[in-house]
């Protein structure tokens, strides 16, 4: 893998947003190919899509928000999931991205329609989401058209991932929330007695159901590959959308003309709502030490400073 080139960390002492002082540091490019990427999630797991990014197109700058004051969204009614989403992806488009990649399960299933409407069609920037590069991955991979999907309480109460699989007939679609799973992750627990008893109780009625391929529905769960795949057993093929999900992104940007030159210096950003300390040690454990700082960002909701809607680019710039 690729170092993960970024900036140092900013801190506001007047108390405002974290994301306003690291965009001060420096204005936005005048080339629009050289505008970040913005990538989001509830927490670190999206950070699974933007290693594979980085490594697909190495010359992108990506700007990424993890929602973790407010995350994980796999609880939350889907209502309460799309106002954050839309709540950061605000943030993001006043920042200056040039595309938005929902890296969340439970938001994609939540806010995909609304977000391409309010961002493609509103302001010309593609939105790109999880659920339906991991639905063509999948649909690939099984030999026997038995598919299983895991995923958090919300996602799986969406139906998000039988919506997309419905345009393959022949497929047979069993879905289980996993919603401890996402736990484990954010407190950096990849293995041990608990979650593999965890993982047994959750993954039986899948190998119930003789699945041969098993879509990996939260962008937290690719870092649970090792436990997953022992308990379903090597005959499973694992399924992850970050991938996918970068071919996607490689894709929407070569159609919209903002691909980066191949000789542009990556700048990555890497922003938090909740502990930043423990966000930055996730971040050096999944991309690697080169990740030195993590900006704290203030959700619009928590801000009491915050101005209608005219005075929104404030925050950002």
């Amino acid at each position: 893998m690729k170092p993960v080139p970024t900036s140092a960390a900013a801190t506001d002492q007047a108390g405002q947003s974290g994301i306003q002082a690291a965009l001060r540091e420096e204005s936005q490019p005048s080339d629009p190919t050289l505008a970040p990427i913005g990538v989001f999630d509830s927490g670190v797991g999206g950070l699974t899509v933007a290693r594979a990014i980085i490594d697909q197109l190495p010359q992108e700058s990506i700007l990424y928000v993890g929602d973790t004051a407010r995350g994980p969204y796999g609880p939350l009614q889907l209502a309460e999931v799309r106002a954050n989403a839309l709540d950061i992806m605000d943030q993001l488009v006043e920042a200056g991205v040039k595309l938005l990649v929902i890296a969340c399960n439970t938001a994609s299933a939540a806010v995909l329609h609304d977000a391409r409407e309010r961002y493609t069609v509103g302001h010309g920037i593609p939105v790109v989401e999880v659920i339906k590069p991991a639905v063509r991955a999948a649909v690939r991979a099984t030999h026997t058209g038995r598919i299983g999907v895991i995923g958090t309480q919300a996602t799986i109460r969406s139906r998000a991932y039988e919506d997309a699989f419905a345009a393959a007939p022949h497929i047979d679609v069993s879905a289980v929330a996993c919603p401890r799973f996402v736990e484990f992750v954010e407190r950096g627990e990849t293995s041990g007695p608990e979650l593999l008893n965890l993982a047994q109780e959750y993954l039986q009625p899948l190998k119930d159901q003789n699945v041969d391929s098993l879509v990996l529905g939260c962008t937290h769960y690719p870092l649970l590959t090792g436990v997953v795949s022992y308990v379903m057993g090597e005959d499973v093929s694992l399924v992850s959308s970050a991938d996918e999900t970068a071919k996607d992104v490689f894709r929407s940007l070569t159609e919209a003309g903002l691909i980066a030159p191949p000789d542009a210096t990556a700048r990555h950003k890497f922003m938090a709502t909740g502990d930043t300390e423990h966000f930055t040690a996730m971040a050096q454990r999944f991309l690697g030490p080169e990740v030195t700082g993590v900006t704290h960002m203030i959700p619009r909701e928590h801000d009491t400073t915050h101005q209608p809607h005219g005075a929104r680019t404030e925050r950002l710039t």
